[in-house]
Parts: structure tokens; C-alpha cells; sequence
């Protein structure tokens, strides 16, 4: 008796885990978080493999305009091009073909805006760099400036702009210096009128030292502090910026995406190789998991979004770029010294990242 009653436990236990994946799957990676729609039947954009696609990649970045110098990986000496030629294939569907021509007419006259870090530069250079290669002969304008840049497919009406802001919550000047305010986004006021917004926050948050952090102390409600646990900070200040988005943003207008926790590959034992970094590395992991587990960032963005009014569209980049331990600038970008394993190269992995946001928008 004792021994079904513990074998009917267990199997009521894994009924309700796999229900509870099915619907954090629903919530988070089909595509019915964009208006409602139903999702593909049993798709997941976001689970699956790398294979080598002759075609690719979708761009040359000597073509592009819009290539930052520190992703341009082949114009600063990357001898292999193996990296260039994976393409993204989940499991149980097919992942449309980018077409950029029919992007800016689902997109004609209206304004796009990435919200974010150098991340989100990476992303917006890269989907720039995809829709002039399906477009090379259009009109476009182009502006880099510290906060706010855009570029403008003049013939279209489009307009993509990339906003500056690595916390999301602001940054305040006080008499002790510079202080991140958990529960502040005067910055908001620039989002607004966006008929997309694709936000993304992490990397600096964990930045230490005077040199790469970005602030001097945080404001935490009534309390000043000199430091406190990062992850809950930032789970305070994501949770703030969806206070927001639930205040601003109307979802009958604007679509909202949250672009993902992007990984590092410094530490090569994440992958089972201790003494390796992402320099050197010439192909992807063969998956279906990495080696030590998504980041904990991933569950404080699956929390706060769960609990938000307005529909947010996740792109669950996380896993699949984890398997990307090649796709990094490494040494071979703009400043040689340093060995650059946060951002990706471009052409690369973010081309990727904005195929999947091209998948969301269309099937």
C-alpha cells in the first residue's frame, strides 16, 4: 500500500511539473504572447540546434554601414569563417527565412525602438545591417549620438532607434556621486510613442570597480547603500521598469519584447574545459543543454514578467547563445588588447536573435 501510494504521489507530482512547463512554454516561448494569438502547435522557437547553412551568413559586414568597429570581426583579422555559417533550427518547427523587404512594409511608417545596453547595440546594428542587405539600394540616415541613435529607411518610413540606458532604471546624480535609483525611470519619458519596443538589461549590473561600474551608490527605496546583492537589485529595477510598461504602454499600440539574457564564455569550465575562454573557440556546444544551467538572471526575468499586466513578449535567447561559445569577437575586433567574450560578432549570432523577432512578428 505504502509503495503505490508513494509511486501514485510521484506520478501526480511529474503530471503537475510537465503542466507547469507546458504553460510556462505557452506564456513564454510560443508565439501567442504577441496579441493573443494561438501558438504554434507544440512549437518552441527557442529550443533546438546549431547546423551549418551554406546560405549564410545574411550579410557582409564591408556592405553594412551601421558595423561598430568592436563587432566587426572579420575586418579586424578573424582568419576562420566557420562561425558565420550556423543557422538556428528548433526542434519542432521551421524557423521563417528573414526577409527584410517584407519587415519594412509590415513596419512601414511606424518608429521601432531597442531599449538597453551594448547588448541591444549589438542587436540593433545587426537587424539594420540584415534590412539594408534585403534593401541596398534604398535611401536610408543614420545617427549615432551617446544616448539616442537611429536609423531611418527613408523610403519606407521606418525608423529604428536604439536607446542607451544599461540599468533601465536611472541613474542620479547626488552629493556622493552617482547614484542608481531602483525605483526611477525619468528616461521612460524617451519610449514613449514607440509603435515596438524591444528592451534588454543585465550585463552591467554585475560590473564591479570603479572603472566598469557604472554607478557609486544605490538608492533603494528610503536607503543609500554603498552595495547590495545584484540580483536583487536587479530584480528591483526590472520590476520597476514593468511598474512602467503596465503605466505607459498601451498594448492595443505598442508590442513590448524583452530581448533575453545574453551570456559570457570567459570561464571555460561552464563548458568543461577550465582552462579555455571563447578565444580560440571554433564551433558551437552540440547542446541540447549548457553544462552549468541557465543563468539566475533568467528566473528574475520569468518572475517579473509573470507578474505584469501588458503582454511581454520574451525572446529566450539564453540557451541557444550559450551554445554559441565561437560567435564571440574574442581578440579580433577594435581594441586587440582585450579578449571579448560579452559581445558577438557581425555578422553572427544576433542576426539570429532578430531572426527570431522576425519569426514573432509574422507566423
Amino acid at each position: 500500500m505504502g509503495f503505490n501510494f508513494r509511486v501514485y504521489s510521484l506520478f501526480l507530482l511529474s503530471l503537475f511539473l510537465s503542466l507547469h512547463q507546458a504553460i510556462t512554454a505557452e506564456k513564454y516561448y510560443n508565439v501567442s504572447g504577441i496579441r493573443g494569438r494561438k501558438a504554434i502547435s507544440g512549437c518552441n522557437l527557442f529550443i533546438g540546434n546549431w547546423v551549418v547553412d551554406p546560405s549564410f551568413p545574411l550579410y557582409d559586414s564591408s556592405s553594412c554601414p551601421f558595423i561598430d568597429a568592436q563587432f566587426d570581426c572579420q575586418k579586424y583579422g578573424r582568419p576562420d569563417k566557420q562561425y558565420l555559417k550556423y543557422a538556428w533550427k528548433p526542434d519542432s518547427c521551421a524557423l521563417p527565412r528573414f526577409d527584410g523587404v517584407d519587415l519594412l512594409k509590415r513596419w512601414k511608417e511606424k518608429k521601432i525602438m531597442f531599449v538597453g545596453d551594448s547588448l541591444s547595440l549589438n542587436m540593433w546594428e545587426s537587424l539594420c545591417c540584415m534590412i539594408h542587405a534585403s534593401v541596398p539600394n534604398t535611401k536610408t540616415s543614420f545617427l549615432r549620438k551617446e544616448a539616442l541613435s537611429s536609423v531611418i529607411f527613408q523610403d519606407y518610413g521606418v525608423t529604428i532607434h536604439l536607446y542607451r540606458t544599461p540599468y533601465l532604471v536611472d541613474i542620479v546624480p547626488e552629493d556622493v556621486g552617482r547614484v542608481l535609483t531602483l525605483g526611477s525611470i525619468v528616461a521612460g519619458n524617451s519610449w514613449k510613442n514607440m509603435d515596438f519596443l524591444i528592451f534588454n538589461s543585465w550585463h552591467w549590473w554585475t560590473h564591479n570597480g570603479s572603472k566598469s561600474q557604472g554607478w557609486d551608490y544605490i538608492r533603494d527605496g528610503p536607503n543609500l547603500v554603498k552595495d547590495m546583492d545584484r540580483l536583487e537589485a536587479y530584480s528591483k529595477g526590472l520590476t520597476t521598469w514593468s511598474r512602467w510598461v503596465d503605466l505607459n504602454v498601451d498594448p492595443t499600440k505598442t508590442k513590448v519584447f524583452f530581448q533575453g539574457i545574453s551570456p559570457t564564455h570567459y570561464q571555460g569550465k561552464e563548458w568543461n574545459q577550465p582552462r579555455k575562454s571563447c578565444n580560440g573557440e571554433l564551433e558551437p556546444l552540440s547542446g541540447p543543454t549548457y553544462p552549468v544551467g541557465l543563468p539566475p538572471a533568467t528566473t528574475i526575468v520569468n518572475n517579473v514578467l509573470n507578474k505584469m499586466k501588458n503582454p511581454v513578449f520574451l525572446l529566450d535567447i539564453t540557451l541557444l547563445s550559450q551554445l554559441r561559445k565561437d560567435a564571440h569577437p574574442s581578440s579580433y575586433g577594435a581594441d586587440r588588447a582585450g579578449n571579448d567574450c560579452s559581445h558577438w560578432c557581425l555578422p553572427g549570432l544576433p542576426d539570429t536573435w532578430n531572426q527570431l523577432l522576425y519569426a514573432a512578428l509574422t507566423t
